[in-house]
Parts: C-alpha cells; structure tokens; sequence
C-alpha cells in the first residue's frame, strides 16, 4: 500500500505527522507542495472527498494575507483556483492511502488508517 503524506517540511503539524509515521514504522512518500505543486486533479479529487471548507485553510497566513476580494464569496471552484496559486492555503497534511484521504493530522485517526506496530 502506498502511503503519500503532502505539505510542507517547516510546518508543525507536518512535523507532527511525520514524527509519528516514523515512530509506528509506516513508510511513506513525503510531497512537498510548495516546492512540487500539486495538481489540479489531485486537489479536486481532495475537495470531491472532503469538501472544499476542509482542504482550504482559511486560518493560515497565506488565505489571511489574501486581498478580501479574493477572499469572499468562496465556492469550490474558487477555493481550488486560490490553492493552486497559493498551495500554502491547502490544509497540512494530506494523507493518502490507497482510497483514503485524510487532511490534518489526528494520532487516533491515523491509527485507524495504517497498520501500526
């Protein structure tokens, strides 16, 4: 089973979700995002599964620092087009693992999706 974590290396809860995949022995392929990108059928794929509210993160610097006009009147359409310019403003992490995606980073959750030691 392939394991993808997507994010970005200096984040917190990235460093959290890595910490803990290594402690549990579950091997995984890093992504980083703003240096790699992500595309766009991948990131509507996200958005499909968990909703446009879930992988956008509206608490972050990137989405604040954002003129509000960018910010208003958001649907997915417009939350898709902002990650990809800004790919900061996608949720930390991303998991993905085989058809199972998982935005942020939750140790009980994470152990229901891996086989852990």
């Amino acid at each position: 089973m392939t394991i993808t974590l997507y994010g970005i290396p200096n984040c917190d809860t990235v460093k959290k979700a890595r910490a803990w995949l290594d402690a549990e022995g579950v091997a995984y392929d890093f992504h980083d995002y703003k240096k790699a990108g992500v595309d766009e059928a991948t990131l509507r794929g996200w958005v499909d599964r968990l909703g446009w509210e879930t992988v956008l993160n509206r608490r972050g610097t990137t989405f604040r620092k954002l003129p509000e006009e960018t910010r208003a009147d958001l649907d997915a359409d417009k939350a898709v087009r902002i990650m990809l310019a800004h790919p900061s403003a996608i949720k930390r992490p991303i998991v993905v693992t085989g058809d199972a995606v998982q935005a942020g980073f939750d140790p009980v959750a994470y152990a229901g999706l891996f086989p852990v030691r």
